[in-house]
């Protein structure tokens, strides 16, 4: 019989958090003023660069859509407020993720029938808790910034008669406005948001009744219910985490695709939410609580960000091989852009010294992956890391050359993560923080690696 033990989720923790909050919306407000204020440079790297995209894709598009493809087609909002919506959807996108993949993390020990970490799975559990709120989110920020960064909402691009048709786009319109006409409103592609949401909602309720229940009526019925669950979710979460990308991040460019993009993005996020569920297990066990939590758990844990930043980087790798190796234009300037234009490039270059040669050399031996004060270190490396890596997946889309990271992006990101985590520790002082009749604890407990 596993003790009580609950996290106790003390004034001076909320206090930090909203402190975290607070300065991040003061940067935030200094960001907005100075990108109101500042005006942005043409200069000579960014007419080079979008003379670069443009020839790139003059080959096989014609010279409106190789314009588009850098300018973006159509100006919109003035460029501060772009910022915003771009960074307010990056942020969203981004632990949106973490979130989704606490319950994957979840749903993956359950199917996998893992002893090893019965102790440690209330923590990607509250994780989960996050789902509604970045689906509320998800909804209200693409009704306001659809027109911004979704380039293929507007209506003129289908209309025949129009300068501004796209016959590329029109080809693929029945994706987002089925059943309705081409350039109306986009009623497949929201209805897939929200079931999206619906169903990862639902099955985190589901599983989570399940994992609570255990702890009152012990047996083996409701760890069977869990994994039944899971095996439901994991096949759904299968389709629509790759659908969701396409929709949430890869329309963005709307000529531009990869057959990789949904492995690209799960990637990314998965190793994103390991870091995370290791970064506060490793402050857990340091603050003393996790009591059954020992070495073994711990290395466990480092192993797996370990090996998932190689998986990434595999996954970087092979997509960005495949399109430079058949060097075929209008798949090649989403590289171009990004490779070649500030302040995208330093990021596509950083991000393989953050998420790949950091955490290799620094988890590459077996004492390193259990030493909790190296996976402090690691891990938020690796978040960082690949909120750069969402970052160029996002923002040169919709801003094009006019992208910038500044006070008014890491104010968000700093507001993002203090709600995040509110939400998070919120939850887990709500539960038991050990199971207390999992099948496999015992199991656990003699773990050794």
């Amino acid at each position: 019989m596993i003790a009580d033990e609950k996290y106790i989720f003390k004034p001076a923790t909320k206090q930090k958090l909203f402190i975290l909050i607070g300065v991040g919306l003061l940067l935030f407000a200094v960001g907005v003023f100075m990108a109101k204020n500042g005006g942005h440079h043409e200069g000579a790297e960014k007419h080079a660069s979008q003379e670069i995209a443009k020839s790139l894709v003059a080959s096989t598009e014609p010279t409106e859509h190789a314009a588009s493809a850098v300018e973006g087609g159509h100006h919109g909002s003035a460029t501060w407020l772009k910022r915003i919506y771009t960074s307010l959807w990056h942020n969203n996108i981004f632990f949106a993720g973490i979130g989704i993949i606490g319950l994957f993390f979840v749903a993956i020990q359950y199917a996998a029938q893992a002893g090893w970490s019965a102790p440690i799975k209330r923590i990607p559990l509250a994780m989960g808790s996050w789902i509604p709120f970045a689906g509320i989110l998800m909804v209200g920020l693409w009704f306001l910034v659809k027109g911004d960064l979704f380039h293929w909402t507007d209506h003129s691009l289908y209309d025949v008669k129009n300068e501004h048709y796209d016959a590329i786009l029109m080809g693929k319109s029945a994706y987002f406005f089925w059943p309705m006409h081409a350039g109306s409103f986009p009623l497949f592609f929201v209805v897939r948001m929200v079931l999206f949401f619906s169903l990862w909602y639902l099955f985190f309720t589901w599983i989570k009744k399940e994992m609570l229940a255990e702890d009152i009526n012990g047996g083996t019925n409701h760890w069977f219910a869990s994994r039944k669950l899971s095996a439901y979710f994991l096949v759904i979460f299968a389709v629509s985490s790759s659908v969701s990308a396409w929709d949430w991040v890869m329309s963005i460019d709307p000529h531009w695709f990869s057959t990789m993009f949904g492995w690209y993005v799960f990637a990314s996020w998965w190793v994103t939410g390991l870091a995370t569920i290791t970064l506060l297990v490793a402050n857990l066990k340091g603050a003393g609580y996790l009591k059954v939590v020992t070495q073994n758990h711990i290395h466990d844990l480092g192993k797996f960000v370990f090996a998932f930043s190689i998986f990434w980087t595999y996954i970087w790798f092979c997509q960005f091989m495949l399109i430079y190796y058949a060097n075929l234009p209008e798949e090649t300037v989403y590289f171009i852009q990004r490779m070649r234009t500030a302040p995208y490039s330093w990021i596509f270059y950083a991000n393989i010294f953050l998420n790949f040669v950091l955490p290799f050399l620094l988890l590459m031996t077996r004492d390193a992956k259990r030493q909790i004060s190296m996976l402090k270190v690691v891990c938020p490396i690796v978040i960082i890391g690949h909120w750069f890596d969402f970052y160029n997946m996002i923002t040169p889309g919709a801003m094009k050359l006019e992208g910038g990271v500044g006070f008014l992006e890491i104010g968000l990101a700093m507001v993002f993560a203090g709600a995040f985590l509110y939400v998070v520790l919120n939850a887990l002082s709500k539960l038991q923080l050990v199971a207390k009749n999992h099948p496999f604890m015992q199991e656990s407990l003699n773990h050794h690696i």
